[in-house]
């Protein structure tokens, strides 16, 4: 069955135009989706909405709302009927550019977890130039974890790794403040352990921070805590570096005919680093395909990570990782 993808229409900071148009450009990409929203959401956009079905939510929990409590509270949330939708079989996955916690917790408790998993994990693809980004997990979803949550999120990371990106064996690291084994703390120290033994996993030890936008390794784990600083130090870094460029670029008029050279140049680059080309991240460990997309997304971001959602749910990952994980839970079980 076809079965659309349920887009959170009010969603974002740029919702709902820029959410819209990108459904529409999904929508004539060939990938069907259903908008979850108010009933008067033609009236609060200039879009043309009157080839897309609407699943009505008439409540929106704000990006500053506390997410779990929001969620109780408004049952009739966009977020909550749109995985609502998809655990009734409604829509295939979902996807919102709204509060993040609160688009977990949605998921997470109207979905519910893939059995045997500890805690989901956030997935977010790092930009690696000249080759296929890095996932970095958890990127936000546990700020404290246990070892064996760790292990998990390595088997989670390698499946999301190779059906998105096609790496057969990805390569998988531990960040941790050292390469040698004994780097670390506690919990590094007891999750590098149980990694080298865990199958399934191409484990290649610890990375460090300088390693996560390199060609060195595919997935990289963390705890949310750390791995959430991580990826907001790297964003800040990169909006940063490109900020220089271009205003180096523009700071002599004698540098603008070499400015001009270099830009068909530059511009593949920049995209390579653009997260609007990568849609978002993807909550991993939940029964059901959910994408967590930027708060600032626009129409092309949105696009990108609705065409991620159908390209997940029909690479069958979610069942890969329920194999995966009851794979792990059964090689636990035998060695106790």
């Amino acid at each position: 069955m076809n079965l659309p993808v349920a887009v959170d229409a009010l969603g974002g900071d740029k919702a709902p135009d820029e959410v819209l148009k990108g459904t529409l450009d999904a929508v004539d990409a060939g990938i069907p989706c259903v908008l979850v929203g108010p009933d008067n959401l033609a009236e609060l956009t200039s879009v043309d909405l009157s080839s897309l079905e609407v699943i009505r939510a008439n409540e929106v929990i704000a990006m500053d709302e506390d997410p779990a409590g929001a969620v109780r509270r408004k049952k009739d949330s966009t977020l909550v009927r749109a995985a609502e939708a998809v655990r009734d079989g409604k829509a295939s996955a979902m996807i919102s550019a709204g509060n993040t916690g609160a688009t977990m917790a949605s998921a997470l408790l109207r979905m519910g977890r893939v059995k045997g998993v500890n805690r989901p994990a956030i997935a977010t693809p790092i930009p690696v130039p000249g080759h296929t980004p890095t996932v970095l997990l958890d990127a936000g979803a546990n700020t404290e974890v246990q070892a064996d949550w760790l292990v998990q999120f390595a088997v989670m990371g390698s499946i999301y790794s190779a059906r998105r990106f096609g790496i057969a064996q990805p390569r998988v690291g531990l960040l941790s403040i050292g390469e040698e084994p004994g780097k670390g703390d506690t919990l590094r120290k007891e999750a590098y352990e149980l990694l080298a033994v865990a199958p399934g996993i191409n484990f290649i030890g610890n990375v460090e921070g300088r390693d996560i936008m390199t060609p060195d390794v595919d997935v990289v784990v963390a705890d949310g805590f750390t791995g959430n600083v991580v990826l907001k130090t790297l964003e800040g870094s990169l909006k940063t570096v490109v900020r220089a460029l271009f205003s180096a670029f523009g700071s002599n008029p004698d540098h603008k005919v070499h400015a001009d050279a270099l830009l068909p140049t530059l511009l593949p680059l920049y995209e390579s680093l653009d997260p609007d080309t990568y849609g978002g991240a993807i909550l991993l460990g939940v029964d059901g395909v959910c994408i967590i997309s930027h708060g600032s997304s626009s129409a092309r971001a949105m696009l990108n990570g609705i065409k991620v959602a159908r390209e997940m749910v029909d690479s069958g990952m979610v069942e890969a990782i329920r194999s995966a994980i009851g794979l792990i839970s059964s090689a636990s079980v035998n060695d106790g």
